[in-house]
């Protein structure tokens, strides 16, 4: 209620990885996009390290939120945090807690520090609560906000971590609670499309560059779906990654494994949790079935190659099929008309934050019907040569239809000029500089925004 304690955690790629002040994976997503030659070597971590915290040069310090936007291609995009707390209902600045945290480790050890942060916090809050809210009629317990992957540590922590001892609400933005099909194709070299092309080649070492990264990264295992996200060309059955006689080319078994120890690990802490007694916090979980997400990934007919991809509703990241949290045994869905990077943003949350802060239910479908929606080439597309974005929405040209560009973390846009070529579609074709860029479009009566990162590397 409005005398919680609001805890916010953001997702992969949601916090700043920093060594001696400096961003270091600013730094090293400047030098893959450039040149994927040992881009990431500041950023990887030992082989086999599990949920243990990285030591000696593996270590960074995460205490900062994300502001700019940022991407890791083919994986997952983030638009940052500046505007959280306005996001949040604006909570006093004693009692909001932004929880950074290295996004490469495991979410089980991710959320024993999300345990030892909370019980600090909700210490000093509670010792200081009384001089803010001295009519309360209860002692102040968490609000805990998750965005994205932020939501899998945060429902480990209530669930192994006894954090559902001191919460009153789980809110989730998009988070993909039966994981992201985008994990497999990465972890398998595949996280990009290599069909020929322009910069074919420099996409293929791309892919190679970041599989050798991920495959020590927990986090990225963890985030392996566990719905039936593979089809075989030729047959009709769709298939989960540990299916024995399809098994994924190229990911590896020891991901899977671990993978699975995760997600049982979990499931068997809800069924002893329910033995006891229902939640006893309540959960919101904010998803989308407005923007097509990647749902599947399809084998040839022997199985022995990934051919392609298949989409599927969802926010543009998470494909509806992950975003429901059966897990609870409740229908916590709150359906909005916002993509997954921007659930985190005001005009997306802050509604249901203050009826949530107020003690009040928020609405079953929230405000978002924003009519618009951008579809961008599939990262990262290679500089120097053109490439198509499109555009769709009623009547756009009529509601004031504005469309630029920028380079994340610069000031300077770029408008952008789309042409109608159908009945309320538009295209635009594009060149840009290496880097990653932000295609914003707004429109007016309704009110109506997308926005899109594409990712543009050196041919």
């Amino acid at each position: 209620m409005e005398h919680d304690l609001v805890v916010f955690v953001p997702g992969f790629l949601g916090s700043r990885l920093r060594r001696n002040g400096r961003d270091v994976w600013a730094r090293c997503g400047e030098q893959l996009i450039g040149s994927a030659a040992a881009a990431l070597t500041e950023v990887a971590l030992p082989p086999g390290l599990g949920d243990a915290p990285p030591e000696g040069p593996f270590r960074l310090a995460a205490d900062a939120l994300l502001e700019v936007p940022d991407s890791v291609p083919g994986l997952l995009s983030c638009m940052g945090y500046p505007d959280i707390r306005a996001a949040l209902a604006d909570p006093l600045e004693a009692q909001f807690v932004p929880f950074g945290y290295d996004w490469r480790l495991s979410h089980r050890l991710v959320a024993r520090q999300l345990k030892a942060r909370v019980a600090r916090e909700l210490d000093r809050w509670r010792a200081e609560v009384d001089a803010y809210y001295p009519d309360r009629t209860d002692d102040p317990r968490v609000i805990l906000v998750c965005h994205g992957t932020g939501g899998l540590i945060g429902r480990h922590y209530l669930e192994r971590e006894d954090g559902r001892e001191t919460a009153r609400t789980l809110v989730t933005l998009g988070t993909p609670q039966q994981g992201l099909v985008q994990a497999a194709r990465l972890l398998a070299g595949h996280a990009t499309p290599g069909d020929a092309g322009p910069g074919t080649d420099r996409v293929a070492r791309l892919n190679e560059t970041l599989r050798d990264w991920a495959l020590n990264l927990p986090a990225v295992a963890e985030m392996l779906p566990w719905y039936y996200a593979v089809r075989v060309e030729g047959k009709s059955r769709e298939r989960r990654i540990t299916d024995n006689r399809y098994p994924v080319p190229g990911l590896p078994g020891e991901a899977v494994r671990e993978a699975l120890a995760f997600r049982e690990e979990f499931r068997a802490a809800c069924d002893e949790n329910r033995r006891v007694g229902p939640l006893p916090y309540t959960v919101h979980c904010l998803g989308s079935v407005d923007f097509p997400s990647p749902e599947a990934l399809v084998l040839s007919f022997d199985g022995s190659r990934i051919t392609g991809g298949l989409p599927g509703p969802g926010d543009g990241t998470v494909p509806r099929r992950s975003a429901v949290a059966d897990w609870t045994g409740t229908d916590p869905m709150l359906w909005t008309g916002f993509r997954n990077t921007d659930l985190a943003s005001g005009p997306a949350l802050r509604d249901a934050m203050l009826a949530i802060r107020a003690g009040r239910p928020p609405g079953g479908t929230l405000a978002g019907d924003e009519g618009i929606a951008l579809h961008l080439p599939r990262d990262p597309v290679a500089a120097g040569h053109p490439f198509v974005i499109d555009l769709l929405g009623h009547d756009l040209l009529r509601r004031n239809l504005r469309t630029v560009m920028w380079r994340s973390g610069r000031t300077d846009r770029h408008p952008v000029v789309f042409r109608q070529y159908e009945p309320d579609r538009y295209r635009a074709e594009m060149e840009a500089a290496p880097g990653r860029w932000v295609v914003e479009a707004l429109v007016d009566r309704p009110k109506g925004r997308d926005r899109r990162i594409v990712t543009v590397v050196a041919s």
